[in-house]
């Protein structure tokens, strides 16, 4: 790797000076010499304040164009970013602020009022992301940095302020670049400790592999970027190329997220399987059961004239421009995925976890294969615990450049989840075939060893009930040493076809009898409860599989 990510942003900023870099959707937009100007002045800040290289700087708030410039001035000046989830609750934000020992919290009020800062006694300062006003201050220097930032700015710049003022000083690539609390489906949240080297590697594979995005594209970012996927592919990525990033800063909800397809015209979208699986399932595959359709559909020609016209619709959904549409999180709906690749649809499944910052793996769409997410990426290896990869899922396991340094104070959690040799343990049970491709079968955590010692995985039956009528979605899970099927019932769609909750029982009772024919008889499903509320789930939209199982 030539570049580092320091000199990766650098770089960016001095390119593509006048261009514009971050938008709020519907809100303020900054250049990229904007950006270097605020990047400066928290550069002074932070300095006149005495935060140190290694610092730990917390970021907790929505997405939007100040978080990114916050970060981003954190990164450059040597400071430890640690970006927290907004959907954390106060007594998990107190928490993590006072783990990572950050000296500096930037939020907003809404989060700020139900803070108390006398149990974050390490503090000196509470900055408000949207206009870095300080909102809370223990620190003398810090209250006049902030008071007399533009006059500071103006003795350190004399004269005007231009590309070549924007110098950051590298980092060692072992060292550590910031720290990101994993979202806890498993339990308690684990601090991962980011060096340099493993966003450097994420983001030059970016570059030299998602070569279709280039300088001046508008990217829409939807990810959280408290997470690593959206923070180096949505915004850090796109950043780097001189791309224009608009952040979809309130909840986003389907209107808004169409608005700005329709606006940006995105060449690449990154995304949970959520929006694709919810377009297909509630728009497309109603349309294909109606009659008249079912009837043209078996017409030579006519099917693929029909098909055609869906696949364009779709591309319109997404802004006309689509050039890849990558899903990551979590595993695609197979009758979805299906129909996809029917219609040719260009997407494609990656692969990868906080601890590899984010990418393990990944194949662009041409090169995608049904139920893989892809290949290894660049300077990475891997090995799977199993007498036959090809055909017996083992444990997978990665070593490169992407792994982690270790969790955060918790050397039990390192050691547990790495060798001495530096293998990192995905806890992922996975295939791997003669090319190369991977396969997610289940998580080792997940497994359920059936009675005559039969490895069972619970996701694969998850899916294929998931695929069922009036299905949300389910857990598979053991108890007494039976497989429970916990369903929550599409009860939306059911009203609208006038089914009561004791109808939707019913037919969940007829889908596992119905799904059973398919199952080997170690894996039959023995009960069925049927829940009136959605599965509890983690910010990222996993369920949090731990408090069902017993």
């Amino acid at each position: 790797m030539e570049q580092s990510i320091i000199k990766y942003i650098e770089q960016a900023i001095r390119e593509n000076w006048e261009e514009l870099a971050l938008t709020d959707f519907n809100g303020v937009s900054f250049q990229y010499r904007t950006i270097a100007r605020k990047i400066a002045k928290l550069h002074i800040a932070y300095e006149a304040a005495g935060i140190k290289k290694g610092d730990k700087i917390a970021l907790c708030g929505r997405n939007s164009a100040q978080w990114s410039i916050a970060f981003l001035a954190s990164l450059t000046y040597g400071a430890v970013p640690v970006p927290i989830l907004h959907d954390f609750k106060p007594d998990t934000i107190h928490h993590l602020i006072n783990h990572s020992e950050a000296r500096l919290l930037y939020t907003d009020n809404s989060i700020w009022e139900n803070l108390n800062p006398d149990t974050m006694s390490n503090l000196l300062g509470v900055i408000h992301i949207s206009d870095y006003g300080l909102m809370f201050s223990r620190s003398e220097k810090l209250n006049y940095a902030r008071l007399h930032l533009n006059e500071l700015f103006g003795k350190k710049y004399p004269e005007r302020f231009t590309p070549e003022d924007v110098v950051y000083e590298d980092a060692d690539p072992e060292s550590l670049a910031l720290i990101n609390y994993t979202s806890g489906s498993t339990g308690l949240s684990k601090g991962v400790m980011i060096p340099y080297r493993a966003l450097t590697s994420n983001i030059t594979y970016a570059i030299e592999h998602l070569t279709f995005l280039k300088h001046g594209d508008g990217m829409v970012c939807m990810l959280p970027l408290a997470h690593m996927y959206g923070l180096v592919i949505e915004m850090i990525h796109p950043l780097v190329k001189g791309c224009h990033i608009y952040f979809l800063t309130k909840l986003p909800s389907p209107k808004v997220i169409m608005d700005a397809f329709a606006t940006v015209h995105p060449k690449l979208i990154v995304s949970v399987p959520l929006i694709l699986e919810k377009i297909i399932k509630t728009k497309v595959f109603p349309l294909l059961e109606k009659p008249l359709m079912k009837i043209m559909m078996k017409v030579p020609g006519l099917d693929e004239r029909l098909l055609t016209k869906i696949k364009e619709k779709l591309q319109e959904t997404f802004g006309g421009q689509l050039q890849e549409f990558i899903i990551g999180g979590a595993a695609l709906n197979k009758d979805v995925e299906a129909f996809l690749r029917k219609i040719n649809f260009p997407f494609t499944v990656g692969y990868g976890m906080t601890e590899c910052a984010p990418l393990i793996s990944y194949a662009p769409h041409r090169e995608s294969r049904p139920g893989s997410c892809g290949k290894l990426v660049d300077r990475m290896e891997a090995k799977i615990n199993s007498t036959d990869p090809v055909h017996i899922a083992g444990e997978l396991l990665v070593k490169g450049d992407n792994n982690m340094l270790g969790y955060y104070k918790n050397p039990e959690a390192t050691e547990a989840a790495m060798t001495d040799d530096g293998w990192l343990h995905t806890g992922d049970l996975c295939t791997i075939d003669e090319n190369g491709y991977i396969y997610i079968r289940g998580r080792s955590k997940n497994m359920i060893l059936g009675p005559s010692g039969q490895n069972i995985y619970p996701e694969e039956i998850e899916q294929q009930l998931n695929n069922m009528p009036y299905v949300s979605e389910s857990l598979i899970v053991e108890e007494n040493n039976r497989l429970v099927a916990l369903i929550y019932p599409d009860i939306e769609n059911g009203s609208k076809q006038g089914l009561t909750f004791d109808d939707l029982t019913r037919l969940m009772k007829e889908n596992i009898t119905n799904l059973n024919k398919d199952l080997p008889g170690y894996s039959q499903i023995e009960s069925v409860k049927v829940l009136h509320e959605e599965f509890e789930k983690t910010p990222k939209r996993s369920i949090k599989r731990y408090l069902y199982q017993h």
